[in-house]
């Protein structure tokens, strides 16, 4: 149980960054993905055990403002994850100003991006790091990728490499993610090319590895993520309906 929650998470990779790390802010062209919801079908393998289930996606980019709305149930369990993040659009792209999540049978939590103070601030931890520009939290991050590769999909060749600063439950990292290959990705709606994106752990980490896919034929709305843990673990969310709003 306690593993399938944290698999679940949207971009929940275990933190292990401290304040002195480095702390990427690159000013980038963005150009948000249009609103919309989008439903996901997920294959769950947790501790031997196979499982299946939904997630849901509520997108709304707009008037220099964002929101996303994330909720996953697993069969047997129910619902096990749900989180909002919420901010401004800004010369970066997303700016987060709050991250809240609530996982089953944990307390919640919130990240909180003060942007007057220019600081960010975790309920669970007394950390504190700059706000420099650019920086995201867990479920913003594969959206402002998304941003980005829209103002410049032809920078989205295998071999590149996009680096994000981002803030998850008590403190925050940095996220590599590199450009492995287009490929097609069997969806609701019938197969899709997509641009193949890794972020895998550090040589010397033992955190998730996680495969992202964006399709440029659909806005690069996220069609595919892949969670992979070390012992075999996984959850894989495939996009099955995006409705535009």
């Amino acid at each position: 149980m306690k593993k399938l929650t944290t698999l679940c998470a949207a971009f929940m990779l275990a933190a292990a960054a401290n304040a002195a790390e480095e702390h990427p802010s690159a000013k980038r062209a963005t150009n948000p993905p249009p609103s919309a919801d989008l439903s996901y079908n997920l294959k769950i393998k947790q501790s031997g055990l196979s499982l299946n289930g939904v997630a849901t996606v509520q997108w709304r980019a707009g008037d220099g403002k964002y929101s996303i709305v994330t909720e996953s149930r697993a069969a047997i369990f129910g619902k096990v994850v749900e989180n909002r993040s919420e901010g401004g659009i800004d010369d970066f792209g997303l700016a987060p100003v709050s991250f809240h999540e609530k996982r089953l049978r944990k307390e919640p939590y919130t990240t909180t991006f003060k942007r007057d103070a220019k600081t960010i601030a975790f309920t669970e931890s007394d950390v504190t790091y700059p706000i420099l520009g650019g920086e995201q939290d867990r479920s913003s991050a594969q959206w402002q990728l998304a941003a980005i590769a829209r103002a410049a999909p032809d920078k989205f060749k295998p071999g590149s490499e996009w680096h994000l600063f981002v803030a998850g439950r008590r403190d925050a990292e940095p996220w590599s993610f590199k450009v492995e290959k287009t490929e097609n990705i069997d969806i609701g709606s019938g197969q899709i090319s997509a641009v193949h994106l890794v972020k895998a752990p550090p040589p010397d980490a033992k955190g998730q590895q996680v495969d992202l896919w964006l399709a440029p034929s659909m806005d690069w709305y996220p069609v595919r993520v892949r969670f992979n843990d070390t012992d075999g673990d996984f959850v894989d969310q495939t996009l099955e309906k995006v409705v535009k709003k």
